[in-house]
């Protein structure tokens, strides 16, 4: 049986100090001491303690001395003013204005709480046990009344809350603009937003702006010479396109990876500076068993993604579009057989990823490259030899460098193109999205399109996140919530710090190095500070926007973007710089910073509502923070330590035992099964890990949280009590509906298990639950031999 803990006083000993005989006293200047607690007889004289009021035995009242007569007549003004006071409190609090602020504030309490009890009760199936199936008891009332929107692959409780913050959003980005200025970053989110929505002139330009961009890459097959100003020119004029020329643009111009890619990220053996740093990636479909047609599945998938390249090359412009398909496919096919799916061991083992090598070293790994030309054009710098970057797959570097040295340099220039295609076409008119809405039927079952609206919203979000952010915290995130859910993580994790010191499989060493690291972990919520300044905001983004111009505004967006990226090299990491803008509904940890990001986006009703009762915020946001606390101590995270360093923190005894318990865990989810399809448990360890630790430190912190408050009132009209409402709102964070067709997908890709056993996977295997909602043991959420680790 899992323990609470606590820090406060027993109940017994609190009643004792403030309502029992011991009081505070003052010392007079002739050692006499006077009790502050005499009280008054009805006629007003006092009663009680008369030794304290120096009335002695063989003394009477008319031989007082001065001193104390005066002494009397103080006390009885000090009683006498006590009573004027308590008077004028009681007149105010009976006035009608205390009256209607008093029941006011009642009145919208209640409102409050009624509303918390209908969601809570809307969404629960009563016909099903707790004890049987968590999940669908929590979520089959919600499951039972909601569809999934035809532009949706999935719709969740999660995703209405992302609609709310859509709604916001969009009517910020359709407000008149206030600064207008050439470099205010709030005209150029709206007017970006703007050249998005008109569809009448993206559709007028077709294909053009594509075009345009494969002819400045020589065009398809090599077969012509770019114009002049396309950036192929050399001294004695211009030059036809070669491997290495082509290499440069997709990576160094279009920020596309092809064969590998190639990112600017912090060391993760000296979080201090940032590294180049290589990787395998380079396929168009999101897993490499796609390409391999091991079953059904993915023969569909194939011959889809075969036939909308087929498409795309026809539209712009290829000749022979289905041989060049089957060359690029067979490419691409080549890449998949030498890739390493993400759920692999040493894909898992970041130190075993880890070189840090010399330029001179990597051009012996890959010959076939020309890596000093490449990254010093990209730089714009003069690397030398001795240059160190890092390389996450050396294996994969030295078999994609032979497959360069043996494929057609026709094949080649063309997969690149491919790739910057299929980055772009997004963006192009009506009938290339129909093309690849088609595509996306085919595999995952999306009925239409997103509504332009939106998807311009998501593009908007991923180039102007920050802008746009601006806008949103400014009308939609106070600084109040900002500093209550700095307050929920604290408790979360000093939840966390007691838990630690409690582990019986952890030895002390590792304990005082876990300890350090949640000591040295960077919290940020809400927003970065610099959002409230908008000079500092117009500063992010360096490029013109023209509301006529989409594509060219994408373009302007991803050079710029790279530019960002180049002036990284070389300087020291700043530690307080956000992925994620403050609108997005997401949350995140970073090992090789030790930081935990909390958005403004995912700090809203109701995963979080300040009205709501705190056993529902801490079974909302509080378990989603535990979430990603935990992960700083999960499979990946684990590897990192307090600074962000990528070093062996664990004894090797205390590392064994972390493993050992971590296996339970993928055995477990690898019991489970959607559509006759097993969900893959070493893929989704640490997500697993983080939900049931999630959920441990949120219940005790709420714990804390009612021992040093008191017990909350109940809901009204339900019969649940505030520790089960805790484990009712963990669970209605994920009702979520899927398309059949996307469960495929999902399971192959996904590091999170599908929603039905993130529930009942991290429920069954805490016995608090089980205590709280009186399972019997042995029954389906609370069986007899549990998995654990935090």
């Amino acid at each position: 049986m899992e323990k609470t803990y606590s820090l406060t006083a027993h109940y017994d000993e609190f009643q004792e100090v403030k309502y029992g005989s011991r009081y505070s006293s003052s010392t007079l200047s002739n050692g006499m001491t006077l009790h502050l607690g005499g009280s008054l007889d009805r006629s007003g004289r006092i009663k009680g303690r008369d030794k304290a009021l120096g009335v002695s035995g063989g003394r009477t009242a008319a031989r007082w001395s001065r001193r104390e007569i005066c002494l009397l007549s103080a006390l009885v003004f000090v009683v006498g003013v006590c009573l004027i006071l308590g008077c004028m409190l009681t007149l105010k609090f009976l006035s009608p204005e205390a009256q209607d602020t008093h029941c006011r504030q009642d009145c919208e309490k209640r409102r409050s709480l009624l509303r918390a009890a209908r969601f809570v009760q809307g969404n629960i199936d009563p016909t099903v046990q707790p004890c049987h199936d968590f999940y669908s008891f929590a979520c089959g009332g919600w499951l039972r009344r909601h569809g999934i929107p035809e532009d949706k692959l999935s719709y969740g409780i999660i995703t209405a809350i992302g609609e709310q913050n859509q709604e916001k959003l969009q009517r910020l980005l359709l407000d008149p603009v206030k600064r207008r200025g050439p470099n205010s970053a709030e005209r150029k989110v709206k007017e970006f937003y703007r050249s998005c929505v008109n569809i009448k002139e993206i559709n007028r330009l077709g294909a053009g702006p594509m075009l345009d961009v494969i002819d400045s890459c020589g065009g398809w097959d090599l077969s012509g010479v770019p114009a002049p100003g396309a950036g192929w020119e050399s001294a004695s004029g211009p030059v036809r396109p070669d491997f290495n020329e082509m290499l440069y643009r997709t990576q160094g111009v279009y920020s596309t990876a092809v064969f590998f890619s190639l990112t600017v990220n912090v060391d993760d053996k000296n979080s201090s500076r940032n590294a180049i740093r290589i990787d395998q990636e380079g396929l168009t479909l999101p897993e490499r068993t796609l390409y391999l047609g091991q079953d059904e599945d993915s023969v569909k998938i194939l011959s889809a993604y075969k036939s909308l390249m087929e498409r795309l090359l026809s539209m712009l412009g290829a000749h022979n579009a289905t041989q060049k398909s089957a060359e690029i496919l067979q490419l691409e096919t080549q890449l998949a057989n030498i890739t390493v799916s993400e759920f692999e061991d040493q894909r898992k083992d970041i130190n075993s990823m880890y070189n840090r090598i010399t330029m001179t070293q990597l051009q012996q790994m890959a010959p076939n490259l020309h890596w000093k030309r490449l990254l010093d054009r990209i730089f714009q710098d003069n690397f030398s030899e001795d240059e160190e970057i890092v390389v996450l797959a050396t294996d994969y570097m030295q078999k994609v460098s032979d497959i360069i040295k043996i494929t057609s340099k026709r094949v080649l220039h063309n997969y690149m193109l491919w790739r910057i295609v299929a980055a772009l076409s997004e963006h192009l008119s009506t009938a290339f999205r129909s093309t690849i809405h088609e595509f996306s039927r085919e595999i995952d079952g999306t009925e239409r399109q997103l509504e332009l609206g939106k998807l311009c919203l998501t593009q908007t979000n991923k180039h102007f996140g920050m802008a746009l952010g601006a806008l949103f915290v400014q009308q939609h995130f106070s600084s109040k919530s900002k500093a209550k859910v700095q307050e929920l993580v604290e408790d979360i994790k000093h939840a966390l710090d007691l838990r630690l010191q409690e582990l019986d499989w952890m030895d002390e060493t590792t304990k005082e190095a876990a300890r350090a690291k949640l000591q040295h972990m960077m919290v940020m919520t809400g927003y970065p500070d610099f959002l409230l300044k908008p000079e500092l905001i117009d500063q992010e983004y360096g490029f013109d926007v023209n509301e006529k111009t989409y594509f060219k505004n994408i373009l302007s967006s991803i050079k710029y973007n790279i530019k960002l990226s180049v002036k990284k090299i070389h300087k020291e990491v700043d530690k307080t710089t956000w992925l994620l803008p403050p609108q997005a509904l997401n949350a995140y940890y970073l090992p090789n910073k030790n930081q935990m990001v909390f958005p403004a986006g995912i700090l809203q009703p109701t995963l979080y509502d300040p009205e709501f009762p705190q056993s529902l915020n801490y079974g909302g946001i509080g378990a989603i923070i535990g979430h990603e606390l935990t992960h700083g101590y999960d499979d990946w995270g684990g590897q990192y330590d307090r600074y962000g360093n990528l070093k062996q923190w664990w004894t090797e005894e205390s590392y064994r035992k972390f493993q050992k318990k971590a296996e339970c865990i993928v055995k477990l989810y690898d019991n489970f099964t959607v559509y006759n399809q097993r969900v893959n448990g070493r893929l989704t360890l640490g997500e697993n890990i983080a939900d049931l630790g999630g959920l441990k430190l949120s219940y005790y912190a709420y714990q804390k949280w009612v021992r040093d408050h008191g017990p909350e009132r109940p809901l009204p009209g339900l019969k649940y009590t505030h520790e089960q409402l805790l484990f009712i709102a963990f669970a209605q964070n994920w009702c979520m509906k899927r398309r059949s067709q996307s469960i495929y997908l999902q399971l192959l890709t996904d590091k999170h298990a599908p929603e039905h056993y993130r529930v009942i996977g991290s429920v069954s295997q805490f016995d608090e639950f089980g205590r709280v909602f009186h399972c019997p043991k042995g029954s389906p959420m609370h069986p007899v031999d549990k998995c654990s680790v935090w």
